[in-house]
């Protein structure tokens, strides 16, 4: 497997960090994936499930959404927006310099990116997310103490994971904006659904709820035992390996 360092700019004209991971020869489709809120591309999960991939032949560009990981701007001017026009730069680089994305994979928010965007993505023929939230908004959860201070000062500084981030009232208000029941009946892609039922950040009722509202073709795994962060190395390499094999079906007759 051969690993490249790639910068390419979004519509905002922000310099944006990725890694390319390319199997031996030439790959037989590309994949973009979509990390969770407020991490980057290269965490151990994302890591794992890209190497699952290469392992597939499917290459896989992994890039840190605006203000995250080693992108340039401002988190705190960031939205669920913004990283929906991240994922479409994304794709036009991936379109223009290799080929286009016949994949998806997001993680968390993530997920629940990759579920608004791969519509307006043509290329694309299947989607898979894990421990994707139904509602965007449910990442509001993680900072709720902070929510008055937000709406009455315009912003806070809140603590996530031990680091600190400056959420803004335009963040909230976004993300009040994302809805996911009126996309997914139209997806038109296979999708693959994948959560643990011991998941304490995002509850298993949504992906219920996911695959309730999105029609055929599409199924739910259930990665049993794992955290949200799939911090096991074997929880991320079973999930990278079930995308991989799950895939080849819908990248057949490209």
């Amino acid at each position: 497997m051969n690993s490249l360092k790639i910068m390419f700019k979004n519509d905002r004209g922000h310099e944006l960090s990725a890694r390319l991971e390319l199997p031996e020869g030439k790959p037989d489709a590309y994949a973009i994936f979509a990390h969770c809120f407020t991490c980057d591309k290269n965490l151990n999960a994302a890591r794992n499930i890209s190497n699952a991939l290469t392992n597939q032949n499917i290459a896989v560009l992994l890039f840190d959404f605006t203000g995250l990981g080693e992108s340039a701007g401002e988190f705190a001017e960031s939205n669920f927006s913004s990283n929906i026009r991240d994922l479409i730069s994304a794709s036009a680089f991936l379109t223009t310099s290799y080929e286009a994305p016949s994949l998806l994979v997001g993680h968390s928010l993530g997920g629940t990116a990759v579920l608004s965007v791969a519509g307006f993505l043509p290329s694309v023929k299947a989607v898979a997310t894990i421990g994707a939230p139904f509602d965007a908004a449910h990442v509001l959860l993680l900072f709720k103490n902070s929510l008055n201070e937000i709406n009455d000062l315009g912003q806070a500084e809140v603590d996530l994971g031990g680091r600190i981030f400056t959420i803004k009232k335009q963040f909230l208000e976004d993300i009040g904006l994302q809805h996911l029941e009126g996309l997914l009946p139209k997806l038109n892609k296979a999708l693959l659904i994948l959560h643990s039922p011991q998941d304490s950040t995002v509850s298993i009722e949504n992906a219920s709820a996911i695959y309730r509202s999105a029609k055929h073709p599409k199924s739910f795994i259930s990665l049993n035992g794992a955290d949200h962060l799939l911090s096991r190395k074997q929880q991320s390499v079973y999930a990278g390996s079930l995308i991989a094999t799950w895939v080849q079906n819908y990248l057949t007759g490209q």
